[in-house]
């Protein structure tokens, strides 16, 4: 009654794109190869190959690779791919649990495993010891969910069961963990240990799934600056270990990890040089040393015979609390201000009481001043103008309460 279609017919049926349609479309959706096959542009433009079929009366989507031009899957590639996934479910297999047992078993591995093994490979290349800790520790917690299952057997709802309980609590946190997922699965795929998308790509994947996060970004809280000669005085009357290493930290603008792992070594006559590990911008600092300074690498010389940290912990072997400056400033009821705080105070001092010129401050606090081609050019870090800078800081730091004298530098 209908007759038999000729080969034409269902070459149009379930050949329906070719390689310059592919190219040339950018409608996001599904466009139909026929017998499955789809070319799934995302709202970003991203283009991939995916496999729909239903298993179980439930609909399916397997990927099979990106359809971007050159490094992609080619039409005929995501052909046989698609043609490979119909003989599967011919003989009741499902594709994508196939790929999965397939995956697990050429290559058995949890995503702890290949999470450690990944940060055990990259550490050696970080800057910062301590990035490795923080790695593990971020996907211990936050991954936990997921830790134990197989590598090869991740996938989106898994990553999702990880994000979603802190996407908005914690999204900074959430961010990283999201990324370090993501890094940690592309690994696995390019050691054959899985195969397909990776579930945790933000970009045309869980871009569209999870809400733009909320981000409230806030100051540090701050002392100040005209409230400093006092808070200074009072600092000073106190013998602690750590009242000295707040006012270093406060004198010199630096931040709290940079004063509390200060060593011996680090001081070079009347600079300071600290070494780029320890650095945020990951750079060399030095850091002229006012007379008040060596005051204090005098105050604590006695506790160097111990170990080589200018603030040592009780121990005297290990640097200072990453607490104990804190904890001063609540002895001493300097409420809602944090240590980090008195950088911005050196900031607002310098842009309202003095005529020092930006860059120079900024190069203080060991900010990265202008582009990149503007600090090619410039590879001096104006040590002189910034030792005329802290000198000054440090006599408005001692000015007596109510002093009418201000530094101001021409």
């Amino acid at each position: 009654m209908f007759g038999i279609r000729s080969g034409e017919t269902m070459a149009r049926e379930i050949n329906r794109l070719t390689t310059k349609t592919v190219e040339a479309l950018d409608e996001p959706g599904l466009h139909a190869d026929g017998a499955g096959l789809y070319l799934r542009i995302d709202q970003t433009g991203s283009k991939r190959w995916v496999m729909v079929y239903f298993w179980r009366g439930k609909r399916r989507e397997m990927g099979l690779g990106s359809a971007a031009p050159v490094t992609g899957v080619s039409l005929k590639a995501a052909r046989l791919a698609a043609g490979a996934a119909r003989e599967q479910l011919a003989q009741g297999i499902d594709p994508i649990e196939a790929r999965r047992l397939e995956a697990a078993a050429v290559s058995p591995r949890t995503f702890g495993e290949q999470a450690l093994a990944v940060i055990a490979e990259l550490e050696t290349g970080w800057r910062s010891p301590k990035a490795g800790p923080q790695w593990t520790a971020s996907l211990k917690q936050h991954a936990a969910a997921i830790w134990d299952r197989p590598v090869a057997a991740i996938d989106t709802p898994d990553v999702l069961s990880v994000l979603t309980p802190i996407w908005q609590t914690i999204p900074e946190t959430a961010t990283r963990v999201r990324a370090r997922i993501e890094r940690v699965l592309d690994v696995a795929r390019i050691e054959g240990r899985r195969s397909g998308e990776n579930p945790a790509r933000w970009r045309g994947h869980l871009q569209l799934m999870l809400a733009r996060q909320i981000r409230e970004r806030g100051h540090h809280a701050a002392l100040a600056y005209e409230q400093l000669p006092d808070f200074i005085a009072r600092l000073r009357a106190r013998p602690a270990t750590a009242a000295r290493a707040m006012e270093w930290a406060i004198l010199t603008a630096t931040r709290t990890s940079e004063t509390r792992e200060a060593t011996w070594g680090e001081i070079h006559g009347d600079v300071w040089i600290i070494p780029r590990e320890r650095m945020k911008a990951g750079r060399d600092h030095r850091v002229p040393l006012t007379p008040r300074l060596l005051e204090i690498l005098d105050e604590m010389a006695p506790a160097r015979a111990a170990g080589d940290y200018i603030f040592p912990g009780d121990q005297r072997i290990e640097p200072l609390s990453r607490m104990a400056m804190l904890m001063l400033l609540r002895r001493m009821d300097v409420t809602d201000v944090t240590v980090h705080g008195f950088r911005s105070a050196f900031r607002d001092w310098a842009g309202d009481c003095t005529s020092h010129p930006r860059e120079v401050i900024e190069e203080a606090l060991a900010h990265v001043v202008g582009g990149a081609v503007e600090r090619a050019y410039r590879r001096r870090d104006a040590l002189a103008k910034r030792r005329a800078l802290m000198t000054d800081w440090a006599t408005f730091c001692a000015t007596p309460a109510g002093s009418n004298v201000i530094p101001f530098r021409a």
